[in-house]
């Protein structure tokens, strides 16, 4: 299939394909030994504002405590935010395990209006409980844990209140209602459900706020394709929205790892990736100095596929993917050991090659 006929498509065709009328990238805003953490956050604001030159519509940064990653994406979000006017900035995503929600609500109110209300939130309740020798061990499981610290994060970005004071000595008067500010009034319209999992999925439709897929995922069943899988989860999220909240449920973005190659050269390095994330796994394309990941791969996960080839093969591969597929918006997955000017590489191609084949163009 070329790309040109792959633009004829429609939501009611046979293939089940929705036109991605919105795309994104998601980025760990690497650094390495050499250059340092500066050079790789000051990278990290080009790549967005060269992003949005483009027409991209979403930025996604991944966070990772402890590592030559991105550990603190919201005051990245707000001075970034000054640089680049129009793009939006998405989490993806903050592990709710290790967060003060009322802190974090605090400062995702704040990042939101520093950047006028452009702030995607995504947020995970998986079981990671890996630096608990860090941040404190709790009374209960990682997830439980996760999941409540969830409950009250959403109670306060709503704007509810948390605390009535009861006597003095609380800080004010008897009888004031006490509310996270400043407080973003549109915010959790915006926040998101990572998921992982056919469950999670299914508890962000329940939460009542949207759907992020990730490249990672787990208790898919025996033999199951990870784009299968995903468009299930997908599935199940748009039918439990509907039943529970009357509604069209919101876009669902997918992350994907997506490598269009126009030279001889970006075949090779990217079909090198393709191999090395095959063989180890969320331990590929590591900076200088990164951490070696505790396992190759977690028990019973599996990752996502690298779309990689000519821009033809690449837009049919996206074309057959279930996931890919089913989704409202791509974010392409960036390579983490990959600097500035590869990334660039790789969205000036994509937004040049492919994207228009699925439907989008750019948004200003």
């Amino acid at each position: 299939m070329t790309a040109a006929a792959a633009t004829t498509l429609s939501p009611a065709s046979d293939t089940g394909f929705r036109p991605k009328t919105r795309i994104g990238f998601n980025t760990r805003v690497a650094f390495n030994d050499t250059a340092g953490p500066a050079e790789g956050l000051r990278d990290g604001i080009a790549l967005y504002t060269a992003a949005e030159r483009l027409g991209y519509q979403s930025g996604w940064a991944y966070q990772r405590h402890f590592d030559h990653y991105l550990s603190s994406p919201l005051p990245f979000f707000a001075a970034a935010g000054q640089h680049a006017r129009r793009i939006t900035f998405g989490s993806a995503v903050i592990p709710m395990r290790y967060q003060d929600p009322i802190l974090l609500a605090e400062a995702a109110g704040t990042t939101d209006l520093l950047i006028d209300g452009r702030l995607e939130l995504a947020i995970a309740t998986g079981a990671n409980a890996a630096f608990d020798a860090v941040f404190g061990t709790v009374g209960t499981d990682a997830r439980t844990e996760a999941k409540r610290r969830q409950a009250r994060f959403l109670a306060a970005v709503r704007g509810e209140v948390l605390h009535r004071v009861a006597g003095p000595g609380e800080g004010a008067p008897e009888g004031t209602e006490l509310r996270v500010t400043p407080h973003s009034p549109t915010l959790h319209a915006r926040i998101r459900q990572g998921s992982a999992s056919l469950v999670s999925a299914l508890q962000a439709a329940e939460l009542g706020i949207g759907l992020v897929c990730g490249t990672v995922q787990h208790d898919h069943d025996a033999g199951e394709a990870f784009g299968a899988y995903q468009a299930r989860g997908i599935a199940a999220f748009r039918a439990r929205w509907r039943v529970l909240w009357g509604t069209e449920p919101p876009p669902v973005t997918v992350a994907a790892s997506i490598l269009p190659a126009t030279s001889r050269e970006l075949l090779d390095t990217y079909a090198a990736y393709d191999l090395e994330r095959r063989t180890l796994g969320i331990a590929a394309s590591r900076p200088t100095g990164a951490l070696a990941p505790a396992a190759v791969q977690p028990p019973g996960s599996q990752i996502s596929p690298v779309f990689h080839g000519t821009p033809d093969r690449v837009v049919e591969a996206i074309l057959r993917d279930p996931g890919l597929a089913a989704a409202d918006e791509i974010i392409l997955f960036l390579p983490p050991g990959f600097g500035l000017a590869e990334n660039q590489r790789i969205l000036t191609d994509f937004a040049a090659t492919v994207a228009p084949s699925l439907g989008w163009s750019a948004s200003w």
